[in-house]
């Protein structure tokens, strides 16, 4: 995998400069922008390249995940002091946009960090410390300005008066969504899972509606929810309309229904029917076995397809900014239908990174529910 980022940071281009933002600009290397101490960062890859060819002992890894932590903020950091010496040197108007070749190695480390994380084994206290590793200088060099002569930067800039309302408003359409996918979801599960004639009608509707392409769903949503609202004012009143916020709720809400009620089913059905057994003759009620044994033993499972519904709502929140949503997808579309590529990464970037922070989450919490649950299993 090193070797593989070698060859594409050396193959594509790690930059790219243009004198305003409506031309897409020249290409850059990686050797024409080092400078200086960029040529650590070279020592440092080469350093990972011969990690390849050792035993992967516990302080090789470290190594190789600490310098991969660092990597990333040398990248940044590479990345806006050339972005600024453009800016002294050319026109203040010059934009420079980050190459094919930074977003390209910059996943490989990532990738790199976390595989060296999962052979570890580390702990969660390890885990954390990794991403502030990551995440703690890279927030210093933005606050501190280091990388604001960065075309994206400057697309922020532009758009930071509206920026963190546009974030609160994609979080609030996935929460919703979600809060009434688990309304719905969680019970369809258990109903599929105690009886299976339910379960074989469920499961093909729930696969059809998974089949349905996003913009088409929201297109078949607007003209009944329109209707809707002029036949009955007080909905109208409510928010309920053919656009906004309603139909990207129940979108997204149907979307996440195959996960969760998958997951539901998957859960109970691993729970021992010894365990079951056991419970019932010591003399526990149908509900406190659901509440005491068969629950804290399902929960991994059905967080996990919880998990696989949140993070799907992330990313499909976006094209809910066509019937006017909002969120991220707004800035995103704005970028695509005037060309501007950074405007687009602008909308693009913290979708990942919710995505990313809503799988570290949950990743958390099945670890906790598979403690407890494993708990409650020996205690009965």
């Amino acid at each position: 995998m090193s070797f593989m980022g070698a060859c594409v940071l050396y193959g594509l281009p790690f930059l790219r400069v243009a004198p305003n933002r409506l031309v897409s600009g020249e290409s850059v290397s990686f050797i024409a922008v080092l400078q200086g101490p960029g040529w650590l960062l070279v020592a440092l890859m080469a350093t990972l390249l011969l990690a390849a060819f050792f035993k992967p002992g516990r302080a090789l890894l470290w190594s190789v995940v600490i310098v991969s932590c660092v990597l990333v903020s040398g990248l940044i950091w590479l990345a806006g002091s050339y972005a600024s010496f453009v800016a002294e040197t050319e026109s203040p108007l010059a934009r420079t946009s980050l190459g094919g070749a930074f977003w390209a190695v910059l996943l490989l480390l990532g990738l790199i960090a976390a595989d060296g994380v999962q052979r570890l084994r580390a702990g969660n206290a390890q885990r954390f410390a990794v991403v502030v590793a990551v995440v703690g200088p890279v927030g210093f060099m933005l606050s501190a300005g280091w990388c604001d002569d960065l075309s994206i930067m400057k697309e922020y800039a532009n758009r930071s008066d509206i920026f963190m309302g546009v974030v609160v408003r994609h979080i609030q359409i996935v929460m919703v969504a979600a809060a009434f996918t688990l309304c719905i979801g969680l019970p369809l599960g258990w109903l599929a899972c105690q009886k299976t004639r339910i379960a074989g009608a469920l499961f093909p509707l729930l696969n059809i509606i998974q089949t349905i392409p996003s913009i088409a769903l929201f297109g078949l949503l607007m003209a009944p929810l329109a209707l809707l609202a002029a036949a009955l004012p007080a909905l109208a009143r409510a928010g309920i309309s053919g656009v906004g916020l309603a139909p990207a709720v129940i979108a997204l809400t149907l979307y996440g229904l195959l996960p969760v009620v998958r997951g539901t089913v998957a859960g109970l059905e691993q729970v021992p029917s010894g365990v079951i057994d056991a419970a019932t003759g010591m003399g526990m009620t149908r509900l406190q076995i659901f509440g005491r044994i068969e629950l804290p033993l399902a929960l991994p499972v059905v967080l996990g397809g919880v998990r696989t519904a949140i993070i799907q709502a992330v990313g499909l929140a976006a094209v809910t900014a066509l019937i006017g949503a909002g969120g991220l997808g707004a800035i995103m579309f704005e970028g695509l239908f005037s060309s501007a590529q950074d405007l687009v990464l602008l909308g693009v970037v913290p979708i990942i990174a919710l995505g990313v922070l809503a799988d570290a989450v949950f990743k958390a919490l099945i670890s906790l529910a598979s403690f407890t649950g494993s708990g409650s299993g020996m205690q009965s």
